[in-house]
């Protein structure tokens, strides 16, 4: 066997490697190609699944927007149907109200057709009537012409006279007749409408007292209010204007004052000091101003509660505090207040009976006594001083003549301010609503505060004691010692000149300074 040379067997190799390495690639074309084929399939495959997927959820979708739309039919057709069952319903109704209206226009016509023929007979008879009567007048005319010799023309002269006369005479016998006739259904009708608005606005009354009892849980809160030397009681008794009288009623302070703002101040400060258990004269004061604040606070919800009552609305605020000041106000014992709003209830309803403005009716009640809120502050008449006030804050001119007239000042221009004359007339003449003896007390006491606080350096001035003791605090920077005695016998000497009054008054000037500093 020959040897091969070695150049030989090197090609021979790089053959056998260049066979193998095309075998080995051939081979790799054919799995790569498998693996492809296979990835394709299972490619097709999974488009068929998405495919048929797509396909099973438009089908559902499509059942779901079926029974969607199916639904929305059925809802629809229900709605159609409940709304053409209303209209029918309302067809029917209108069908009945014209069937109705028809009856009742059948009735009146057959109503007037009766009328109608009634009218033609008397027609009838009256002619019948007014052909006798020429026939009289002829047969009158020729007698009369016998008897008298008269001619036809003189004839007719006379009788024309003698029944001018007649008919004169029983026109106004006539009208003397419906003139008393109307007035006695006028007044009938007016004591029918006054007893009515009563019986529909029964309102209690009760005198208003000048006093008010203050509870005490012990009697030894007695001794505490009246404080060493008297220096709590003095204090309180200074700064109120009102008597407080301990005695030996257990368990109980009364509070005595002729105004009822200062006795309702009084009575709230005792009653903070009693649950504080803290009684000095400093803190006296500061319950004092508490007290009044909380009165006025109560003051304004009492006016706008009568408006609430009455039905008033859109007053003035100032308006609406001053009404409220009534409730602290009384007229012959009669709380202000409550008979204003007694009177606007009255008023409104005589109105409703008339058919007149109802709402401007109790407008004018409530607000025809507003000058008494303020006539002990403010020279001049209750009457003047509301109307002054009406026409301050603007309001309706029915309303300032009702205030004006409602005591007779003034003529009344309306029908109004004539029913809220009825009203307060009503509200005040009822048994029980009103005590002479206790307005001219008030009357007296207000008086006498009036003149001793006229003095110049009178800082305030009360009348205690049911007016035995008028309380008179003077500026200390405008008034010495010496000034407070002369003071004291000018006004006691002006007291007995200008008032009546019995038994006897004492004066009290009392001048107080103070001196405060703070520690810092």
């Amino acid at each position: 066997m020959l040897s091969m040379s070695p150049f030989l067997q090197v090609l021979l190799a790089i053959l056998g490697g260049i066979v193998l390495i095309a075998i080995g690639f051939g081979v790799g074309i054919a799995y790569r190609k498998k693996v492809s084929e296979r990835e394709i399939g299972s490619a097709e495959q999974e488009a068929t699944r998405i495919i048929n997927e797509a396909i099973r959820s438009g089908e559902n979708r499509k059942k779901e927007m079926l029974l969607e739309v199916k639904d929305e039919i059925h809802k629809s057709r229900i709605e159609y149907e409940r709304e053409v069952k209303e209209r029918r319903s309302e067809l029917s109704k209108q069908e009945r109200r014209l069937q109705q209206k028809e009856e009742s226009l059948d009735k009146k016509t057959d109503a007037f057709e009766r009328k109608e023929e009634e009218l033609s007979r008397r027609l009838q008879q009256a002619a019948q009537t007014q052909a006798q009567a020429e026939e009289m007048k002829k047969q009158q005319l020729v007698e009369l012409e016998k008897i008298s010799e008269l001619t036809q023309e003189q004839a007719k002269q006379y009788l024309l006279e003698s029944v001018e006369n007649d008919v004169r005479h029983e026109t106004a016998m006539k009208i003397k007749e419906v003139e008393a006739q109307f007035r006695d259904e006028a007044e009938e009708k007016a004591r029918e409408i006054i007893a009515t608005a009563i019986q529909r606005c029964a309102a209690d009354h009760a005198a208003e007292t000048t006093v008010s009892v203050v509870p005490l849980p012990n009697d030894e809160m007695k001794g505490r209010i009246i404080g060493r030397e008297g220096r709590n009681i003095r204090t309180l008794e200074t700064v109120t204007g009102v008597d407080l009288i301990i005695d030996d009623t257990p368990e109980a302070i009364t509070v005595s004052s002729f105004d009822p703002v200062r006795r309702e101040i009084a009575r709230l400060a005792l009653s903070k000091l009693i649950a504080d258990g803290r009684i000095h004269p400093t803190r006296i004061e500061d319950c004092v101003e508490k007290a009044r604040k909380e009165v006025d606070r109560t003051i304004r919800e009492e006016g706008e509660r009568a408006c609430y009552e009455t039905g008033v609305h859109n007053l003035n605020p100032e308006l609406v505090k001053i009404l409220g000041r009534q409730k602290y106000r009384t007229s012959y014992g009669q709380n202000v207040l409550n008979h204003s709003i007694e009177v606007s209830h009255i008023a409104g309803l005589m109105a409703a009976e008339l058919g007149v403005d109802v709402a401007l009716a109790k407008r004018a009640g409530l607000l025809h006594d507003l000058g008494k809120a303020i006539d002990h502050e403010v020279e001049g008449s209750h009457v003047q001083l509301g109307a002054d006030l009406a026409r301050k804050y603007k309001e309706n001119p029915v309303v300032v003549n009702a205030i004006e007239a409602h005591h007779g000042d003034v003529e009344p221009k309306t029908v109004i301010a004539v029913l809220v004359q009825a009203a307060d007339a009503v509200s005040a003449a009822r048994p029980g609503a009103r005590r002479e003896n206790v307005e001219n007390y008030i009357r007296r006491l207000q008086k006498l505060e009036e003149l001793t606080g006229s003095y110049p350096g009178v800082d305030k001035a009360y009348a205690i004691q049911a007016g035995r003791e008028v309380r008179i605090m003077v500026k200390p920077e405008e008034v010495n010692e010496d000034n407070m005695i002369l003071l004291a016998r000018d006004v006691a000497k002006r007291i007995e000149a200008e008032l009546e009054y019995p038994g006897q008054i004492k004066v009290n000037v009392i001048r107080e300074t103070k001196a405060v500093e703070y520690a810092k």
